[in-house]
């Protein structure tokens, strides 16, 4: 295991050779998915995997992209699909454009399930998705809308859970062991690359989702993300949160008013 002491000695390394800043992190996450890369890799000792991480951008591509995927799925917590299907989407409706930001979006399963919701409830014509991520290699696979088809029995379970009445199987086109999504959803997205942890505001929304990805930082940088999304939101959308996750000591809650299900909340002033 890497001791605390190396752990420290590797984020100021990586600040200081590429000025990727791994110091607002939750330590404690941080350090597992190290540990990971470093066993996943065979180093005997962290004086070789750091000399590694120095001399070979490649490697340091890979350490960087291991440590920052997100675990995601299609349509997951369904319960949280159901209330953007029939509370939050019913309520953007009358807008004339629809702006849509999944800040930390992985490899698109998410911003795919919002695609499907839209377009089930006639609004994906007027939306468009802006979906990013820091990590360069999962927007690859996000644009592809390529997903392996093992996982479509749970992606079609969770959007039936979620109150879809379609046949799941209308979305895509089963080849080689992979589902590919219709064209149709990719044309209303915008893949880009965005660091929650540097970067600033660069439009305004109607619909921040940024689901389990706070739980990765510490509170000084939950708190800058936290007063991101609250300069990227227009007056009266919506942020949604993962289910461990809260606004409530990042900002003023008299700014958002919290719906009674799932961790979303609407920006009232």
């Amino acid at each position: 295991m890497i001791e605390d002491i190396e752990l420290e000695t590797l984020i100021n390394e990586v600040y200081e050779y590429y000025g990727f800043d791994f110091g607002s992190y939750s330590r404690a996450s941080l350090k597992r998915r190290v540990n990971r890369v470093f066993h996943l890799d065979g180093f005997k000792d962290f004086t070789e995997f750091l000399s590694r991480v120095r001399t070979d951008a490649e490697y340091y591509k890979r350490m960087v992209d291991e440590i920052t995927v997100n675990v995601t799925e299609m349509f997951r917590d369904p319960s949280f699909y159901s209330v953007l299907r029939k509370d939050i989407l019913p309520l953007l409706g009358p807008k004339p454009f629809i702006r849509i930001w999944h800040a930390g979006c992985s490899t698109g399963e998410e911003v795919y399930s919002m695609a499907i919701l839209l377009k089930e409830t006639g609004l994906l014509h007027k939306s468009i998705l802006y979906a990013t991520d820091v990590n360069a290699s999962v927007l690859e696979t996000a644009k592809k809308g390529i997903f392996p088809l093992r996982m479509i029995k749970d992606y079609a379970d969770n959007y039936r859970d979620s109150g879809g009445q379609e046949d799941f199987s209308n979305y895509y086109i089963a080849n080689y062991g992979f589902a590919k999504f219709n064209e149709n959803l990719a044309e209303k997205m915008v893949f880009s690359q965005h660091n929650l942890v540097s970067d600033n505001s660069f439009n305004e929304f109607d619909l921040i989702l940024c689901r389990n990805v706070l739980i990765y930082f510490d509170h000084n940088l939950q708190k800058r993300v936290i007063n991101l999304f609250d300069d990227s939101l227009a007056v009266l959308g919506f942020l949604a949160l993962g289910t461990k996750e809260t606004i409530k000591y990042s900002i003023s809650t008299s700014k958002y008013k919290q719906l009674e299900k799932e961790k979303i909340w609407r920006k009232i002033s």
